[in-house]
């Protein structure tokens, strides 16, 4: 299983915007956040071991914050035709078969995940509610290679300090992941 690191984005940096479909073709836009105290924007697919390892901590993380005014956005940048199980229909099956309540979006021509920096699946990204960004990183020290229990430290502690009105620590380790699966002539310089 090849393991890419996240790229971590610079802590500040302005929330980039986008406006994606979901898989039932449903139109979501990061100004639907709008007066939300956190924001949460997770690039996840079906297919990654590394996702499959937390996707039902991400079903618990989606339904408890958005009860706690946090905008949670997933986000599959993934290419289809090379991937064909992160299509929609694909991921019409994985809202249904672990709870997905947040909107679970299509990046189809890559944009949003290039804006983002993305590099992972999983790769977490934590707004402020000035949207500029807070934390960057792993969601806990889980893997599916070791034994350490999957709870979402991570990602909690940065939501819990943003809701709080607390600074997030610095101290943030990068989420590992499987690569995101890139169209030809779409991948970023750093991924070439």
């Amino acid at each position: 299983m090849a393991a890419t690191e996240s790229r971590m984005l610079k802590l500040g940096t302005k929330a980039p915007d986008f406006t994606l479909q979901d898989a039932n073709g449903k139109w979501h836009s990061l100004s639907d956040a709008t007066g939300s105290d956190a924001v949460l924007v997770m690039f996840i697919c079906n297919h990654c071991p590394f996702v499959k390892h937390v996707r039902r901590e991400l079903s618990k993380i989606g339904k408890e914050y958005a009860s706690r005014n946090v905008a949670v956005f997933a986000i599959n940048s993934n290419d289809p035709v090379t991937h064909p199980g992160d299509d929609a229909a694909g991921m019409k099956k994985e809202i249904a078969e672990w709870g997905y309540t947040f909107p679970y979006l299509i990046d189809s021509d890559q944009s949003v995940a290039q804006a983002f920096d993305a590099a992972c699946t999983p790769d977490f990204y934590v707004f402020d509610r000035e949207l500029r960004l807070a934390y960057r990183g792993q969601l806990d020290g889980s893997r599916p290679s070791n034994t350490i229990p999957v709870n979402g430290s991570d990602l909690r502690a940065a939501l819990d300090a943003i809701i709080a009105g607390k600074r997030v620590s610095e101290r943030q380790q990068p989420s590992i992941g499987c690569n995101i699966k890139w169209k030809p002539g779409n991948e970023p310089d750093w991924f070439k």
